[in-house]
Formats: structure tokens, C-alpha cells, sequence
């Protein structure tokens, strides 16, 4: 095949989804990978209709230990090697530390940051030896905010996303490869996130203004990458956030980060 092959997880909904179609209307082939096969066929189906590309759905859930050898075990039965590697399943676990299970917190790592991180370790070689990587990490704007009272991990594995993305893209450099690698930081973002972890009423609170669609955020996170930054946050508003984040002193922007948990933030207290 000559054309590239983009590698995309949580490709079943929201930003993933909305990935998928941007590669495809590039003329990019997919993988596609989530746990809910029938959303990823439904979706392949859409794409290689619409714009005569190849889909290819492998259904796992990056939860189970060895997901990711699978992942990797399965696009190499197609003959294919990735291109591009988009790190997006993700989800949120309300509560905080004090009233969720160490199982619960140790699952959402695995998901979230072991396995981006494990994927992107792996698929390196492969696109040294090919002479070409992008790999796109789905961060987050909190990456760069204060630690929040409850979803007590999201903000630092998003952190920890942003200096991987840094890191690895500053080697790739230096090394001369011809691999970029790039942390996408969204803010909020109209998709089903909040919705499947119970949020959405707290976060319909914030304005109007604070949210993006989709596709704006994944057009800056391919442009991002073409262009061989290591970090892009879309949206003007969410520009403006960033910097503000990096400015406030940090007993303000601490202040700040504990009524915004309070207003917008699941407890389960």
C-alpha cells in the first residue's frame, strides 16, 4: 500500500472519531481501536465509504494487561506498519483519592499513561527504520493548572503527557529523525467525555465561550504536528487560560483551582 496508515485509539467517539475522519479526508488509511467494536465498525464502515480508504477495527481495552502487544500483534497480521500514532482513549474517574479503590486509580493509569507511553516506546523503531513517525499525545489543558480536588490523577498524567510529548520529540531531533511528536491540549470540548463519567451537568455550567467542537482542536493538533511543535493548545480562549496558568502566583492559582473543583468537579461526597 502507498498510502500512510494513521494508528488512532479511542477512535469510537468524540476527538478520536473526529481523528479518523481528518486522516481519512487526507487520504490516510486507519486503524481504529477502542473497546466498543461495534461503534469502531459502524465508523470504518463510514470511512472507507466516504472517502475510499482502508479502515481496519481492532477492538481492546487498553485496561487489560497486554492490550497493547495485541494492538500492535494485530496491525502487523495486515501487513501494515502505523505512520502515525494518535494517543486519545481516555476517560475520567470522579471521586478523590480518599474515597475511590486503589484498583479503579491503578486501572485509569494504565489506561491513560502506561499505555500511551508503552505505544509510543514500541512503535518507535518501526518508524525509524521506515523514516518517518508523527505521534500525536491528547493531553490536556489542566496539564498546566494546579492539582484539582478530585479526578486526582487526570491533571498529573496529562502533565506527564505534555513532558513525554517534549521529551521524546526533543530526541528525535537530535537524532535526526524524521518523527515529530506533539502534546494536543484541549480544554473543554463538546464530545461525550462528560456525559460517560457523570459530569455534564457540573461542566454545562461553565460559559459558552470556554468550549470548542472537535474538529478545531484535532485540525490544531495536525497542523501542530506537520509543523513539528512538541505543544499546541487549540482555541484562543484556551491560549489565553494557559498563559494565565503560568503567570498567577501559585498560592492564586491554587485558590482559583479549589473553587473551580467545587463548581465543576464530582466528589462523590
Amino acid at each position: 500500500m502507498t498510502r500512510r496508515l494513521a494508528l488512532i485509539t479511542g477512535a469510537s467517539a468524540g476527538i478520536g472519531a473526529e481523528f479518523a475522519r481528518q486522516y481519512a479526508a487526507r487520504g490516510w488509511d486507519v486503524a481504529l481501536t477502542a473497546r466498543r467494536a461495534d461503534r469502531l465498525e459502524k465508523l470504518a464502515l463510514e470511512l472507507e465509504d466516504r472517502f475510499e480508504i482502508s479502515a481496519t477495527v481492532i477492538a481492546q481495552d487498553l485496561a487489560v494487561e497486554g492490550a497493547v502487544d495485541s494492538i500492535l500483534a494485530e496491525l502487523q497480521e495486515t501487513g501494515r506498519h502505523a505512520d502515525a500514532l494518535i494517543n486519545n482513549a481516555g476517560y475520567g474517574l470522579p471521586g478523590t483519592f480518599f474515597n475511590t479503590s486503589w484498583e479503579e486509580q491503578a486501572t485509569f493509569l494504565r489506561v491513560m499513561l502506561n499505555a500511551p507511553c508503552e505505544l509510543v516506546h514500541k512503535m518507535l523503531p518501526d518508524m525509524v527504520e521506515h523514516g518517518y513517525g508523527r505521534i500525536i499525545n491528547v493531553a490536556s489543558l489542566v496539564g498546566y493548572t494546579p492539582g484539582s480536588a478530585g479526578h486526582t490523577l487526570y491533571a498529573p498524567v496529562k502533565s506527564a503527557l505534555i513532558k513525554l510529548s517534549e521529551s521524546v520529540h526533543a530526541e528525535a531531533k537530535r537524532a535526526g529523525y524524521n518523527i515529530h511528536v506533539t502534546a494536543l491540549c484541549p480544554g473543554l470540548t463538546w464530545t461525550e467525555f462528560h456525559d460517560v463519567n457523570g459530569t455534564r451537568a457540573r461542566t454545562n455550567q461553565a460559559p459558552e465561550w470556554m468550549w470548542m467542537q472537535a474538529g478545531p482542536v484535532v485540525e490544531a493538533g495536525l497542523d501542530a504536528v506537520d509543523r513539528g511543535m512538541p505543544v499546541v493548545v487549540p482555541g484562543a480562549q484556551n491560549k489565553g487560560l494557559a498563559t494565565l496558568a503560568k503567570l498567577l502566583p501559585d498560592p492564586i492559582a491554587r485558590a482559583v483551582m479549589a473553587e473551580q473543583s467545587r463548581r465543576f468537579r464530582d466528589l462523590k461526597e
